[in-house]
């Protein structure tokens, strides 16, 4: 249960890469597709933060980032850019600090946080070596054919001197709220879990990617859980949903997040 005198802080963060989901699901696309599909998704969906007045974290890949500085650069004025691995297909423990070195020498900032592909894990000890402060990695469900981390904290907690910052899921089911749920949920029981959720735990960590914001209609090999709600669709349903959860809490970054969590 949250403390009655904390502030809630809405995480609403945005996976930021290769659309190569596509290729996962047998669609043969070029590299040039994958980046320009997620940055048709990326503009739009800023577009809608800027207009509701919410800063989020985009953990972005290096490969996305340096094929696209300019607007990274634009984006990294108003939210926080973290490290999404250096490459969204493959990873290797060296791409942690490879990819946060790239995306400093973009910014000319420091980046401290890091969420890996597909919520995979990762050593902390080498999320630590690798001199991040966060990790936002784990997803406390169970999703079949994923992973089971059923038994694993829901709140923020310390490991190897880093915070891990769970991706939320509700409180006693542990239903999961990302980004399936926001597209297959019934939109208002998928906002009243949200809320739920929120004045449980006094923070809510949302995630999804630029993809999804465009149309996928073409891609016809990818299930249709994955393809609803595409493009203007989910563009509204997101707006709708940080106008209701606005009043109930401070749209924030995941650095900002941390440096307010207690130590001891």
């Amino acid at each position: 249960m949250a403390s009655p005198d904390r502030k809630r802080t809405i995480l609403f963060t945005v996976d930021v890469e290769e659309f190569d989901t596509a290729v996962e699901f047998g669609h043969a696309i070029s590299l040039s597709e994958q980046i320009a599909v997620s940055t048709r998704g990326l503009r739009l969906l800023a577009e809608r933060f800027d207009v509701v007045g919410a800063r989020t974290t985009l953990f972005t890949t290096a490969n996305y980032a340096l094929h696209e500085p300019d607007l990274i650069r634009d984006l990294a004025r108003h939210h926080e850019i973290a490290s999404h691995g250096f490459y969204h297909t493959t990873f290797e423990p060296a791409d942690l600090l490879s990819s946060r070195l790239a995306l400093e020498k973009l910014l000319g900032k420091p980046v401290t946080g890091f969420r890996r592909a597909r919520m995979g894990f990762v050593d902390p000890v080498d999320v630590q070596q690798a001199g991040y402060q966060y990790n936002s990695s784990l997803h406390p469900t169970w999703l079949p054919g994923r992973y089971n981390h059923w038994g694993e904290p829901r709140h923020p907690f310390r490991e190897s001197g880093v915070w891990q910052v769970p991706a939320s899921v509700t409180p006693t089911l542990r239903l999961p709220l990302f980004w399936l749920s926001l597209k297959n949920f019934p939109f208002s029981y998928y906002k009243q879990l949200c809320r739920q959720t929120l004045q449980a735990d006094g923070f809510l960590n949302l995630y999804v990617h630029p993809w999804e914001f465009t149309d996928l209609s073409s891609y016809t090999g990818i299930p249709a859980y994955v393809r609803r709600h595409s493009r203007d669709q989910l563009l509204d349903r997101v707006e709708a949903l940080l106008r209701y959860l606005k009043p109930q809490g401070e749209f924030g970054t995941m650095d900002e997040f941390v440096q307010q969590l207690p130590v001891g």
